[in-house]
């Protein structure tokens, strides 16, 4: 059975600078594969390119081929697609989870409208109504306490791991079968971070839907992961088992950055390990 979403040989330019240089990639049908790196390795970039949201600075190669695509017994490219059946493919059947709720909401629409609008973008004939009651609904799932009265507030209003909640919201409006989580708990602490974490798990299993968790943080993948892609300066250096990627990493840079990650045993007297 053929992976649902296949990279291949992708390769992204923005002027002179290659920011990902032949990339493989496959997530399957109900997978969580996690794909981690420093920054500047190529995570967003790689991600990005999926949905077809790259800049139009961006320089694009390869293949994207997507096996989830309704009506159709053949994968497509995503990147041979034009606009709009991009735009019938994204929030539908593949979904994305920024890493900055602050920016990626509109800070002078009301969040019940930002929610709404994905239900009014992709059910053809849906009237205002029954949008706001799926927006309410979508609010609930996510636990954001009294979702009917905050409907109407702006996004200064709600705490930062709510915003993150909220865009989880927006994401699950269709169920799709492909989520793309871009560092979802980056701006959050600790304690957020686990509550988000847990949050999108219990998601993930309800819908049964793939999910691409991008990270920079080893310890929040391996609680999430299937698999786990390692990537550096555009290339994917190691991919396995999340077990055996974080116990016995092959590469030196996998290793590299297990090092560096500090754990109840690490010295306290000492400076932690820096990248090979």
């Amino acid at each position: 059975m053929p992976a649902l979403l296949e990279i291949r040989d992708l390769r992204i330019r923005f002027g002179a600078t290659e920011a990902v240089r032949g990339v493989n990639l496959a997530v399957d049908e109900g997978e969580v594969l996690g794909l981690v790196g420093e920054s500047g390795s190529g995570k967003s970039a790689t991600a990005l390119a999926i949905p077809g949201l790259l800049d139009k600075a961006a320089t694009v190669s390869g293949q994207i081929l997507w096996h989830g695509a309704t009506q159709s017994a053949e994968p497509i490219d995503l990147l041979q697609q034009g606009a709009r059946r991009l735009r019938q493919l994204r929030g539908r059947e593949i979904a994305m989870i920024f890493q900055e709720p602050m920016t990626a909401l509109n800070p002078v629409m009301t969040i019940g409208r930002q929610v709404a609008e994905c239900a009014l973008a992709h059910d053809g004939p849906c009237t205002r109504r029954e949008a706001r009651r799926r927006a309410i609904a979508a609010l609930e799932s996510v636990s954001i306490p009294e979702p009917e009265r905050r409907y109407g507030e702006y996004p200064h209003q709600f705490s930062g791991g709510q915003r993150q909640r909220i865009l989880i919201a927006m994401a699950l409006m269709h169920r799709p079968r492909l989520m793309i989580a871009d560092e979802p708990t980056t701006a959050l602490d600790v304690t957020v971070q686990a509550q988000i974490v847990e949050l999108l798990m219990r998601l993930q299993r309800e819908h049964g839907m793939a999910m691409l968790f991008i990270s920079h943080d080893l310890a929040v993948v391996g609680q999430v992961a299937n698999r786990i892609a390692v990537l550096r300066y555009g290339e994917v250096v190691e991919t396995g088992a999340t077990g055996s990627v974080l116990t016995a990493p092959q590469h030196t840079y996998t290793q590299s950055l297990l090092a560096a990650v500090p754990t109840l045993r690490t010295d306290r007297g000492r400076p932690l390990a820096t990248l090979a």
